[in-house]
């Protein structure tokens, strides 16, 4: 398959002394791929799930299928992502995410690791505290049963899946130098295990238990939040008792931004996605979807002086829609491929690095988004994570739909090509009809309730 070729710029980090985008990518465009088919559903009576890592889709898929509602269904994606991708989604990373209730109100989670108090390379995870706030306002299931399929994995194992695989050649080097890492990933010759190998990992089974049985609490305190305290202290870090035990999620209400008759709910001005995709928004001009976009990412990259951006974010997006019209999209980052590339003791939890580190930007470029129509019904929910590109990536969707053009088939989208590790995932619905697109430039999978489809 050919895989397009997306917005090149920035796909590696740029050069030094370069000091423009033309000077290293002169050819900068988006066409389509076509692949097999989607997973489609009747709007209204069903439910969807997006990610880029299999076994999270369906996981979602699964959770819909118990009667959960969207947000139960990201969570537990989530939690099957800390076990499944962990070089993009970690308990000790964080994130963004929107969610749409059934009442068409939109709002926004933001739960971005911070830096420490006291400095160091390891930052204040975030992600527990705001999937657990999330899920309690917005879940239908008991907390247990969204974090209980991540442990799951964690604890009986699971294949390599080809994406990971792929991450995991790219991250060889940091993984070597992790003892947790190195026992799970390597063989005993010290090579990557190859795609379908089984792995598991026993330590993280057991903090996702102390999650499930205690919520954030399980690990903010207790047996896990000492452990991290202990690691970061014996490891140079800078992260406090006041650091965990006064770590809050945000919730606002998400920035509402209309085009044509397409309202969409986005990141507000509070974090720098926020930033960064309002200032793409306001600069796209009229004409072709694919043009303006690429022209008004540029401006916003000069905008905000960006000019350096790491070839690997550590970063992940993917949304679900419920039966009831519940929609959620999220995306999260570790700061770079695992993180900062350690594990904390004897928890499995891999930390993510301090966002002063320049892979740090990554929070920039977290987009998650739902769109609904003059009618209400949502039309849009995915998220673009891991770079310029993916927030490039779901800004076209968007801007494509604002004009009337529909998105039935991964190819609708724009692959981010160049950038394997900055993607777009979404759930798009025209005339009483659900889709679920994974990245067509990806290896993800859209899901349906009892069915999966539509496999990259």
């Amino acid at each position: 398959m050919r895989y397009a070729r997306f917005l090149g710029l920035l796909a590696v980090p740029l050069i030094a002394g370069c000091s423009t985008l033309d000077s290293l990518v002169p050819d900068i465009s988006m066409s389509s791929v076509g692949i097999g088919a989607p997973a489609i559903q009747p709007a209204k009576t069903t439910g969807l799930a997006v990610s880029d890592e299999p076994f999270a889709a369906q996981t979602g898929a699964a959770v819909l299928a118990q009667g959960g509602s969207a947000a139960d269904a990201v969570s537990a994606m989530f939690f099957a992502l800390t076990a499944t991708y962990p070089v993009a989604a970690g308990l000790g990373g964080g994130g963004i995410c929107i969610v749409r209730d059934t009442a068409g109100r939109a709002h926004e989670f933001d739960f971005l690791a911070r830096a420490a108090s006291g400095g160091g390379g390891y930052a204040v995870p975030g992600a527990v505290a705001g999937f657990y706030d999330m899920q309690k306002a917005f879940g239908a299931l008991p907390w247990q049963r969204v974090v209980a399929p991540g442990e799951a994995y964690a604890a009986t194992g699971f294949p390599i899946s080809h994406v990971l695989s792929l991450r995991l050649a790219q991250a060889q080097n940091i993984i070597r130098l992790d003892a947790g890492m190195a026992a799970e990933f390597l063989d005993q010759s010290g090579q990557i295990k190859p795609e379908g190998a089984v792995v598991s990992n026993t330590a993280l089974s057991q903090t996702l238990a102390d999650i499930r049985l205690s919520g954030s609490d399980g690990f903010y305190g207790g047996r896990v939040g000492g452990a991290i305290l202990a690691y970061s202290a014996a490891q140079g870090g800078g992260i406090s008792q006041a650091d965990l035990s006064g770590y809050r999620s945000s919730q606002v209400a998400a920035r509402m931004l209309n085009l044509g008759g397409v309202s969409a709910a986005l990141p507000g001005p509070g974090t720098g996605s926020g930033a960064f995709i309002a200032s793409v928004m306001v600069n796209v001009g009229n004409g072709d979807p694919e043009t303006a976009t690429v022209a008004a990412l540029r401006r916003a990259l000069d905008g905000f002086n960006i000019q350096n951006v790491p070839s690997d974010l550590g970063s992940t997006g993917f949304a679900a829609l419920d039966a009831n019209g519940q929609a959620a999209a999220c995306a999260v980052t570790m700061n770079g491929p695992f993180g900062s590339g350690h594990s904390a003791g004897d928890t499995g939890i891999v930390l993510a690095a301090t966002p002063t580190v320049p892979a740090g930007i990554a929070g920039a470029f977290l987009t998650p988004l739902i769109a609904a129509d003059a009618s209400g019904q949502v039309t849009l929910a995915g998220a673009g994570a891991g770079g310029p590109n993916g927030t490039g990536a779901i800004a076209y969707a968007l801007l494509r739909l604002s004009r009337g053009q529909s998105i039935s088939r991964p190819g609708d989208l724009r692959s981010t090509g160049l950038a394997p590790f900055a993607t777009a995932n979404a759930i798009a619905c025209n005339s009483g009809l659900c889709v679920a697109l994974p990245d067509p430039g990806g290896n993800g999978l859209g899901a349906t309730v009892g069915e999966s489809v539509a496999k990259n």
